[in-house]
């Protein structure tokens, strides 16, 4: 069986999603191809900053959001082999350039507006996309299930083995030699802790505690290690010891929320990345076809980035788009011309930023969590100020609104 559709998003992510969400509100109808039979929430929650409240803003579900999460003061920095904060950022402060919107967002929260706010009908879930081929113009999109569709455009914002990225040409991502472990706890009486980000680095080791709302706190840690990822899978409560025994001289407080956390609320994850090269010489759209998200740009979690990034990306492409498709009345040939440059300045406008924050966060990850002394001393004398200070230059960018009239 053949349907045809004119917009298909491949990936009910935050990518996938906004962008639908965002050509909704230009009043143009698409279809989220989802593999998985409901939404993924893994990761537990995730930093949204000022350049992420900005695409938010734009789609019109900053407000909820906001109300439902804590305004972060600022990130502190202390190293775990001495127990001494190394650097102290704040986020506010008003009336400069430096006034900036944080906080830790709980993604299930984040999903559930997100499609709250799309059409009945939006996300068809299994549907795992197995091959994709071209048919003049348009798109043939073969499903597991054996059905096809047929799209005038087609979005890949399927993460990190994108099926999208892999027709365009893209290299499946690197293995960077770490990997990630994430937590929630939820404390009914309160959690206790100051609305800040903190975080301890030493030993090859980074982690990081914030607080979601009042009895939410969220933590992740990143790090090297000689255990397998099958191992880790198997054995979450190995990897919760490992994460303790790592924490040296943090504070008893912060090693109390690792021990609450129940091994269901943990979630373990390889970090990869795509090669800041391989976005400046890959494809990232050819004719009616581009990527979004994680399909376009992995990065490793250590500047906060990813899903921020992921935000922007929708907004803008949905504007590209709408731009393209805004004279419904020209001919089919010129309206697949408008489509391919709507991609292409799509894909123009996202390249260097994608490059920068891709290329920012394996250095700032590659530092932060060396074992050198070189590096470990100008990590805990020197850098820790200007990393912070990077972060907060690359969250003062401003994808702007969903139309430019």
């Amino acid at each position: 069986m053949e349907l045809v559709e004119d917009i298909v998003i491949v990936g009910a992510g935050i990518a996938g999603l906004t962008t639908a969400l965002g050509l909704h509100r230009l009043g143009i109808r698409s279809l989220v191809l989802e593999s998985h039979d409901s939404l993924r929430i893994t990761g537990f929650a995730l930093a949204i900053w000022t350049n992420a409240w900005k695409a938010l803003d734009a789609v019109g579900i900053s407000e909820s959001l906001r109300r439902r999460h804590t305004r972060l003061l600022g990130v502190m920095t202390t190293s775990t082999v001495s127990g001494l904060p190394t650097a102290e950022t704040q986020f506010s402060a008003a009336g400069t350039q430096r006034d900036h919107e944080v906080r830790c967002v709980q993604r299930k929260i984040l999903m559930e507006t997100l499609v709250n706010e799309l059409p009945s009908g939006t996300i068809k879930f299994s549907s795992k996309v197995v091959s994709i081929e071209q048919s003049g113009n348009l798109k043939l999109i073969h499903l597991s299930d054996g059905s096809i569709l047929k799209a005038k455009v087609l979005l890949g914002c399927d993460g990190v083995n994108s099926a999208v990225a892999k027709w365009l040409g893209f290299k499946a991502p690197a293995f960077v030699g770490r990997f990630a472990v994430r937590g929630s706890v939820y404390n009914e009486n309160g959690h206790g802790f100051e609305p800040k980000l903190f975080e301890f680095i030493g030993e090859g080791f980074r982690s990081g505690f914030v607080a979601c709302d009042d009895k939410t706190m969220y933590w992740f840690a990143t790090f090297s290690t000689s255990m397998s990822s099958q191992e880790m899978e198997e054995s979450p409560a190995k990897v919760k010891q490992f994460v303790l025994s790592k924490l040296g001289k943090v504070a008893e407080d912060f090693k109390a929320v690792v021990r609450d956390t129940e091994l269901e609320n943990l979630s373990l994850a390889p970090l990869r990345f795509r090669h800041p090269w391989d976005i400046l010489w890959g494809r990232t759209s050819k004719s009616n076809v581009c990527v979004a998200g994680d399909a376009f740009h992995p990065m490793t979690p250590d500047i906060g980035q990813g899903g921020c990034a992921a935000l922007e990306d929708g907004v803008i492409l949905a504007r590209c788009l709408g731009e393209a498709l805004r004279d419904k009345q020209g001919i089919r040939s010129e309206e697949y011309r408008r489509i391919e440059m709507g991609l292409k300045n799509y894909a123009k406008e996202r390249r260097w930023r994608a490059f920068e924050l891709i290329s920012t966060a394996y250095m700032v990850g590659y530092i932060q969590t060396s074992n050198g002394k070189i590096l470990s001393f100008l990590r805990n004398k020197v850098l820790g100020g200007f990393f912070a200070g990077q972060q907060l230059k690359l969250a003062s960018f401003d994808c702007g609104k969903l139309t430019t009239s």
